[in-house]
């Protein structure tokens, strides 16, 4: 009996089944068929306008319904309007009155932004059109096919024509693919447009950046004070430490071209313009042996968009700024890109041109050292700065690809010093100019699907230079440092199978960097020029495993110097492994080196502003910089939560007591160490509907060792012991707000035994100090906010604007204290340098 009622049941759903997968197999007709049809059943004429209903594909209704139950159910599929004019007649009416293309804008379903370069084409027909940089695509061609929408960095999706057949063009989201073999850990990582690779390295996409806290616009180097284990102690980033590095221990690549200048207003602003970017990579450790020439982190920024695109302009306005961005398809095959910007600060003076100047001119010859006050000259000061770019690409055929790029980057700073002397008036002129050239061409070769060759040629020039002419005496005191790079570097990528690819290369560099110094009086001048030429032979294999969840790089980099005839071998190795799609662990080792570094001779050096000169190793009294490294890592990420954990230890060996900006009792030393760091670096991670919410924490404890020196080992000048930052970030549709704030240690400090100095001889008084380092400043803290809000004008046309606050609660910190005597009274006086104060900036921009 059972058996029997089981069989009932198992007849009535395999019925049921049979019938709705028939149903869902009827075919699609035409409208204009189903109309011609009804008008042979009920005798009617139809009128219409034919491209009006040529889009619409529906199943035909039940021949056994009525007229106008047929005509309802063809409205409610195709939201026509059947008007009976008569017995005989009937008017098929479009209610929007449409006489338009179907088009469509295509956005990110998570960050909301355009999808550029999409793929729309009509299925079964050879039409396919690219959405533009607005996401914007139009077909002309009216016909009933489905429309496939494709990218490769996103889902396909198949549109029905009369989705897009409405007044206003609609916004359809395309969901992007996270694909493990694509080497996505997370997608967001702080904030919307930061993700985590599988190789260690941060990407960070700026047309799809989101905000953080205090930023108002993409600032490439401000982002990355943001990622743990990255820090400035001294709030600018031209003094980006990573790891306890020194700035110049960092690569910073702009399309190829090293830069050896980041920051505009000597280290606030970024020297790059915020438009620009398309691709910034940011590796810690376990960098590809690609890159030479640092011991620390590497910063690859690449602005090349992966096809020719359409034509866009974009101007913006803030309150230390203006700048211009504008693109051009040239030809089917060509675009040109052209961008500038220019502070206004030479003849405005907004709030935040005063913050900004106050913070970076405090003790230099631009203030006065006793009392940190403006001194009478202050208001003659003329600062500006520029930036520039061009870039030019052309695609020769479906194989090659052209670029050419070029940048200038500029700080001037002009300072008129006077005082009245018997009743006249006398007046000195001091300037500091700081500029970056950089060119790079490029060619692209696609030989087949497997193996791809990338040949650039590059060059690179940085110079520094000033007149200080002191109001006090005829003294004219003259400087100059400058440093040309320029190179060669091919590039060559196998796939050998689905699991291997290898990688080869070779690069040459020549680098050569002249110091100028020249007083009038007492008459002094110093003129050297070095030069150095290097070679490095390159090979790298990626493995990935047969299940995805193991992959592993591991290069070598050959190097050779001529002038020094010295071989320096480094192997790379970067090794992740998914346990699950949601915990992955990894470990990255590196070995480095560098050839140029920064150096202080005097802290008075170009008027005390940008005091550091370049210069190059020569293996005896300036070693070449070597570095270890090895960390491990894990990552846990499910149901929004994100939690990142990075163990590291590094060696950096070969260091100048004069690159680490000593302005204690070793200020004047010349002696040769290393230094030593391990540390933690800890990330968790909220996302909540439109929240994003996250805490970091960094401890590192980083030593000095100078063998050669009474205290040998002592904490580094770099060191903050603990790091803490947070923010909360609300990210909807154009309304974008972020606040956060961020806490550390004070820096490290050198303290005077007593107030008063020692007389080793009675004509020369100096400091007698503490243990190097042996205290430390108060702790830093620091409140930021930033909002921003976008409205659309028209259908390809946004107008953005925003406003931030950095130190929203006028904390004022102490971020470097150092003591210096005061000759005429032979006593010691303490020199503090504040963080910024409280400083708005608001912006405005248009993007046409």
């Amino acid at each position: 009996m059972i058996i029997k009622k089981f069989f009932y049941v198992l007849i009535i759903n395999l019925f049921f089944v049979t019938s709705s997968f028939s149903q869902n197999k009827e075919e699609l007709v035409l409208l204009k068929n189903i109309l011609l049809s009804i008008e042979k059943q009920h005798k009617v004429t139809f009128s219409y306008i034919e491209e009006e209903i040529t889009i619409f594909k529906i199943i035909s209704p039940p021949k056994s319904l009525t007229l106008v139950e047929k005509l309802n159910y063809l409205s409610d599929r195709t939201k026509l309007e059947f008007k009976i004019i008569s017995a005989t007649y009937i008017s098929v009416i479009n209610n929007k009155n449409l006489d338009k293309p179907l088009c469509a804008f295509l956005l990110d379903n998570e960050t909301k932004l355009p999808i550029v370069s999409a793929n729309v084409s009509l299925k079964d027909v050879a039409i396919t059109i690219i959405s533009d940089e607005n996401g914007y695509f139009e077909l002309k061609n009216k016909l009933p096919n489905l429309i496939v929408i494709s990218h490769v960095n996103y889902e396909n999706l198949l549109v029905k024509p009369e989705d897009l057949y409405k007044e206003n063009c609609p916004k359809i989201y395309l969901k992007p693919i996270i694909n493990e073999l694509d080497e996505v850990v997370t997608q967001v990582y702080l904030t919307k447009g930061i993700s985590k690779k599988i190789d260690g390295t941060y990407e960070i996409k700026p047309k799809k950046f989101g905000l953080l806290p205090g930023l108002i616009e993409v600032d490439i180097f401000q982002t990355l004070n943001q990622i743990p284990g990255i820090t400035s102690v001294d709030e600018t980033i031209s003094n980006i430490n990573v790891r306890g590095g020194t700035h110049d221990q960092n690569l910073f690549l702009w399309n190829g071209i090293r830069l050896f200048q980041t920051g505009h207003f000597f280290g606030l602003i970024s020297a790059l313009n915020p438009n620009l970017a398309q691709t910034i990579k940011v590796t810690k450790n376990g960098s590809s042996a690609f890159y030479g020439e640092s011991v620390s982190s590497v910063v690859d920024i690449s602005t090349h968009a992966t096809s020719i695109e359409n034509n866009a302009f974009s101007v913006g306005l803030n309150m230390i700024n203006a700048d211009v961005y504008a693109k051009f398809k040239t030809s089917k095959n060509a675009n040109l890109e052209l961008s500038a910007r220019r502070s206004h600060t030479d003849f405005s003076n907004s709030p935040t041109y005063r913050s900004y100047y106050n913070r970076i001119f405090q003790n230099t010859a631009v203030t006065n050292l006793n009392n940190n006050e403006l001194i009478n000259y202050a208001n003659d000061e003329d600062f500006y700065f520029y930036d520039f770019t061009v870039q030019y690409k052309q695609k020769i055929n479906s194989k090659i690809d052209f670029l050419f790029d070029a940048i200038a980057i500029s700080n001037l700073l002009d300072l008129k010093e006077s005082k009245k002397e018997n009743n006249i008036v006398i007046s000195k002129n001091s300037f500091l100019e700081q500029q970056s050239l950089g060119a790079n061409v490029a060619l692209k070769i696609n030989w087949n699907k497997k193996t791809l060759t990338e040949l650039n040629f590059y060059s690179s020039f940085y110079e520094v230079s000033s007149e200080n002419q002191s109001i006090q005496n005829n003294q004219i005191f003259n400087q100059e440092n400058t440093i040309l790079d320029t190179g060669f570097r091919l590039k060559n990528s196998h796939q050998i199978n689905t699991k291997l690819q290898f990688n080869s290369g070779y690069q040459f560099n020549e680098i050569g960097i002249r110091n100028f110094d020249k007083i009038n009086s007492p008459l002094f001048s110093r003129k050297i020029k070095d030069v150095l030429k290097m070679h490095a032979i390159i090979t790298e294999l990626n493995h990935i495993s047969d299940n995805k969840k193991l992959k592993t790089t591991f290069g070598i980099r050959q190097n050779y110097i001529e002038e020094l005839k010295t071989y320096l071998f480094e192997p790379r190795l970067q090794f992740n492994y998914s346990f699950s799609n949601s915990f992955f662990v990894e470990i990255l080792g590196e070995k480095k080196s560098q050839v140029t570094s920064q150096i202080v001779d005097l802290q008075q050096d170009f008027l005390g502003i940008e005091k550091r000169r370049w210069i190059l190793a020569d293996n005896e009294s300036v070693p070449i910089i070597k570095n270890n490294q090895v960390s491990v890592g894990f990552t846990f990420k499910k149901n929004n939560w994100l939690l990142s954990l990075e163990n590291f230890f590094k060696t950096v060996n070969g260091i100048s007591s004069r690159s680490q900006a000593f302005q204690n009792q070793l200020e004047f030393e010349k002696i040769n160490g290393s230094y030593s760091v391990f540390g933690t670096e800890f990330l968790i991670q909220k996302q909540l509907n439109k929240f994003t919410t996250w805490l970091s924490y960094s401890y590192t404890n980083n030593d000095y060792n100078f063998e050669t020196y009474s205290t040998p080992i002592f904490p580094n000048n770099y060191e903050l012991k603990h790091n803490v930052a947070m923010a909360l970030i609300y990210d909807y549709k154009k309304l974008k707000i972020a606040v956060g704030s961020k806490w550390f240690s004070g820096k490290t400090n050198t303290t005077p035994l007593s107030n008063t100095p020692i007389f080793p001889t009675p004509e020369n008084p100096e400091i007698d100090y503490n243990k190097p380092n042996s205290t430390n400043l108060e702790d830093y803290f620091q409140m930021n906010f930033s909002g921003s809000y976008g409205i659309s004008i028209g259908q390809k046309s946004q107008l953005l604007f925003g406003f931030s606050v950095l130190n929203l609660l006028d904390a004022k910190s102490n971020i470097n204290e150092n003591y210096r005597l005061n000759r005429n009274t032979n006593s010691i006086e303490q020199v503090n340098t504040f963080s910024l104060e409280r400083t708005f900036n608001t912006f405005l921009r248009c993007n046409f």
